[in-house]
């Protein structure tokens, strides 16, 4: 859901550089840069605290009232983070500070829902696009946007166009260019519908004129007649 804001106690950093980095992880805290209007800050932030922050309903696009060193609130958006490739946890983050009054653009996630009836007649259901650009203002930007898929049969698609999103809300994807989601045969049952063409093809009765070619080029000359 949207509308969510969630306030975050950062701290300013002033010792920067890995090694700096590697002492706030093992402290519980996450290194990161608050962007503003004026110029970047180096912060560090809770790594419970955080995660608290981005479980709510708005999850990653809840708006955060971001207190530096207790100083006076400043509304931002998580804009990045880095996750560490083994353990999965957040190293790094980047926080975008933003007006409440004026539209910003983010990706927004795209969810499947629905029992495609394509799916029960034994195909196969394939997401194409997992995120969608949007525009709107930052406490109206959803955590997601859902996809219903329930409709499609065999050989169908999904498309942007199709999907309901809020009033609010703008697209800035190509609606009918891009494809959200489609139901097509398992690829072993095309296959075999394939094979059982050109198999159907071979077994056909040729026509006269390719018996007559055929007649001729066994006996090195003209097709007989019978004249």
């Amino acid at each position: 859901m949207a509308g969510e804001r969630v306030k975050v106690a950062v701290f300013e950093r002033t010792l920067l550089g890995s090694a700096e980095s590697r002492r706030l992880r093992k402290r519980g805290l996450i290194p990161g840069v608050l962007y503003g209007r004026s110029d970047p800050v180096a912060i560090s932030i809770g790594e419970r605290e955080l995660r608290t922050a981005l479980s709510t309903g708005a999850g990653s696009h809840a708006v955060l009232d971001v207190q530096v060193d207790g100083g006076s609130a400043h509304s931002a958006i998580l804009k990045d983070f880095q996750r560490d490739k083994v353990r999965g946890t957040i190293i790094h983050v980047d926080l975008q500070e933003v007006r409440l009054d004026q539209p910003i653009q983010t990706a927004v996630t795209v969810t499947l829902v629905g029992d495609a009836v394509g799916v029960r007649e034994g195909g196969v259901l394939t997401q194409i696009t997992n995120e969608i650009n949007v525009e709107a203002l930052p406490l109206e930007i959803p955590q997601h946007v859902e996809a219903d898929v329930s409709d499609l049969g065999i050989g169908d698609t999904l498309r942007l166009s199709e999907l309901e999103v809020p009033e609010n809300v703008k697209l800035l994807d190509d609606p009918e260019e891009t494809v959200i989601a489609s139901v097509q045969l398992a690829r072993e049952e095309a296959v075999e519908e394939a094979e059982e063409g050109e198999e159907a093809e071979e077994g056909a009765e040729p026509d006269a004129e390719t018996a007559e070619s055929a007649a001729a080029d066994e006996t090195g000359g003209e097709p007989h007649t019978g004249e």
